[in-house]
């Protein structure tokens, strides 16, 4: 494992991961808690060293978080910048680079997938773009999530206030997966049934508005809570793999 630096601040890093063969392509894994900073990518390094082992690079990608420098618009600036950064990376095929992300990983990694239709000039044109998003019980709905208060308030508290004055409502135009749609690249959507600290109506309302509007997404539903996505040694860990691989 290497870890290479995007940027200054400490929490601007990522851990990178080879197969010991040829690489399928690059996953890059980017953790959840609710985007607060007394969670990091420990939670992601069980999943990227699957992940090199069963032949794809993964990349654990860190980035400030709410608490720790993080929020609107801070959070997104770093994971666009970690996500460029990989073009800077010797030896490494940016062909193939699927954002794989946990809850508030899940977002961030759908969103990463949609850069390119957003209205804001300093993430609309990645210098590496996403062919591919996996959300692992992800927070992709942002009006149901503050309607269901997940996270006590994380919505709110990332983007620095609710949607009620015209310039949150354009933040959350930015940031809001649902309100990016259709992408134009695979999303694929895994959650736990019994998942109740994001439900799984956050996947299947994203999951109906992409599909009803031409994207190619889809939602798998498995066993467990919400943190069996994130066990490799789980059969929900086993089925991302296989998704994976299908993409």
């Amino acid at each position: 494992m290497t870890t290479v630096s995007y940027g200054d601040d400490p929490a601007q890093f990522f851990e990178l991961s080879r197969p010991p063969g040829l690489s399928k392509g690059v996953v890059v894994v980017i953790h959840g808690g609710f985007w607060r900073s007394k969670f990091d990518l420990s939670l992601g390094r069980p999943l990227a060293s699957s992940l090199a082992s069963a032949g794809w690079t993964a990349i654990n990608l860190e980035y400030r978080t709410v608490g720790n420098g993080g929020g609107w618009p801070v959070t997104f600036d770093d994971v666009a910048a970690g996500l460029d950064a990989l073009a800077d990376v010797d030896g490494l095929d940016t062909s193939t680079v699927i954002t794989l992300g946990h809850s508030a990983g899940g977002h961030l990694a759908v969103w990463a997938a949609g850069r390119a239709v957003l209205s804001n000039p300093a993430w609309n044109q990645p210098i590496v773009p996403v062919t591919a998003a996996v959300s692992q019980a992800g927070v992709l709905d942002f009006a149901l999530a503050i309607e269901d208060n997940l996270g006590g308030g994380a919505v709110a508290s990332l983007m620095g206030g609710l949607p009620d004055t015209d310039e949150l409502k354009d933040r959350y135009r930015d940031a809001d997966p649902l309100a990016n749609i259709p992408l134009t690249v695979p999303v694929r959507c895994i959650h736990g049934r019994d998942d109740s600290n994001v439900p799984p109506t956050q996947s299947d309302s994203y999951v109906s508005a992409a599909t009803a509007a031409g994207a190619d997404a889809t939602v798998t539903v498995v066993d467990g809570d919400h943190f069996v996505v994130i066990d490799p040694a789980s059969p929900a860990w086993s089925r991302t793999l296989t998704v994976l691989d299908q993409l």
